[in-house]
C-alpha cells in the first residue's frame, strides 16, 4: 500500500518522532509506514488522518491489483 505520511508530516514541518508521539506510537513505526514495510492498523490510519484533517484516502492508496472475489 502506498501513502503520503511523509508529504503530510514534511508539509507540517513535523520529525517522525514528533509525529508518532503525537499519534502515539514510535519513531520507528512512522518510519517503517512510510517506507511501505509496515501497513499501519485502521486505528492508527484514523488517528493520522485525523491529526492531518484529511480523509484516510488521501494518506493511502490501496494496491491497483483487482480484488478476485470467490462466486457464491
Amino acid at each position: 500500500m502506498k501513502n503520503n505520511i511523509s508529504t503530510y508530516r514534511e508539509r507540517e514541518g513535523l520529525s517522525q518522532g514528533e509525529l508518532g508521539t503525537t499519534v502515539g506510537v514510535s519513531r520507528q513505526t512512522i518510519n517503517a509506514v512510510e517506507r511501505d514495510r509496515y501497513d499501519p492498523s485502521l486505528e492508527l490510519a484514523f488517528k493520522l488522518a485525523v491529526y492531518f484533517e484529511c480523509q484516510i484516502e488521501d494518506l493511502f492508496e490501496p494496491d491497483t491489483d483487482p480484488i478476485e472475489r470467490e462466486s457464491m
